[in-house]
């Protein structure tokens, strides 16, 4: 079969390599699955760059989040068992975790509906409580993560600010719902969000950017705000200050969404019951920005590690348009 294979650590453009491989063997509890549309994420780029939590040994090939067919005809979503990622045409998978795939979203956007949506849902309802009525600001709303956060935050009611560098991605944060866009280029975002909530400030702050983003974050949440802290994608790592944080009376919640799949498993398959029904209803659906074919997933990974990308870009192993 074919697979992108990583055999050092660096940029994703300059390390992965397209190669003939053995398929991979099911050990025990596992599944092989026939990859239909393997979605790109953050850590996949950080995968490469030996940056992830998990480092797999190298070789290994990168991409956590699949959309495929099982040999028993099943179709389903899966994160597959590294260090046989998804960015290859087959891949095996814990059987216990495997996820229906919902039949209203066709193969690359469920694909993109599993970890960024989880994370998301997760992250405004378990660690932030996020209720009708309150105010969400979501950095990096054109981004795959941040365009889930603020469907999700739509669906559960509340006002949505979307924080986006660019003209371009302005544009694709109001088409997601956004109730208000705000270009980190050339506006303030303290100012924007206190004037848009009267001064109260954001009630709950969606991060996964870290860096300047935090540090915005915590002089407009408002009194009793949850700052959920995502993910690092600027490549820096605040360091929060517990005095701004007690003298303001905010939250600080992190979210690590792959321990719910080892804590609680329920939860995770709960959750994806609640993201299907809201995909039949059409309250939510993936932003593919592109569907790449398998020659050309290094230079997407690449884009997505370089933040040059918006929604989702989906690898469609067969190149069908899936």
């Amino acid at each position: 079969m074919q697979a992108w294979r990583v055999h050092r650590n660096g940029e994703p453009s300059e390390v992965m390599e397209l190669q003939e491989t053995d398929r991979p063997t099911p050990g025990d509890g596992q599944t092989l699955i026939e990859v239909r549309a393997a979605n790109i994420n953050f850590p996949d780029a950080l995968l490469c760059r030996g940056q992830y939590q998990v480092r797999p040994p190298l070789p290994f090939t990168p991409g956590v989040e699949i959309c495929g067919e099982t040999e028993d005809g099943r179709r389903v979503l899966a994160t597959p068992a590294l260090p046989h990622g998804g960015f290859a045409e087959y891949v095996v998978a814990d059987e216990a975790a495997l996820l229906p795939a919902p039949d209203s979203l066709d193969d690359a956007e469920a694909a993109a509906l599993h970890i960024g949506y989880q994370t998301g849902w997760f992250g405004l309802h378990r660690r932030a409580h996020l209720r009708a009525g309150e105010t969400l600001l979501v950095h990096a709303a054109a981004g795959g993560v941040g365009s889930a956060a603020v469907q999700l935050g739509k669906a559960a009611g509340a006002t949505v600010i979307g924080v986006v560098g660019g003209p371009e991605k302005a544009g694709i944060a109001r088409t997601l719902g956004c109730d208000l866009v705000i270009d980190r280029r050339s506006e303030d975002i303290v100012a924007k969000v206190k004037e848009a909530t009267g001064g109260r400030g954001a009630d709950v702050v969606y991060d996964p950017v870290g860096g300047d983003a935090y540090a915005k974050s915590v002089k407009c949440v408002a009194f009793e705000g949850r700052v959920v802290v995502v993910g690092f994608a600027s490549g820096v790592i605040p360091a929060p200050a517990l005095n701004h944080a007690l003298v303001k009376n905010y939250s600080i919640a992190g979210l690590h969404w792959g321990l719910y799949n080892t804590k609680d498993p329920a939860a995770v398959r709960a959750c994806h019951d609640e993201l299907t029904v809201l995909a039949a209803r059409g309250v939510i659906k993936p932003l593919i920005s592109e569907r790449v074919a398998m020659a050309g997933a290094a230079d997407a990974v690449q884009r997505v590690a370089d933040g040059t990308s918006t929604g989702r870009i989906v690898v469609l192993p067969t190149g069908a348009a899936r």
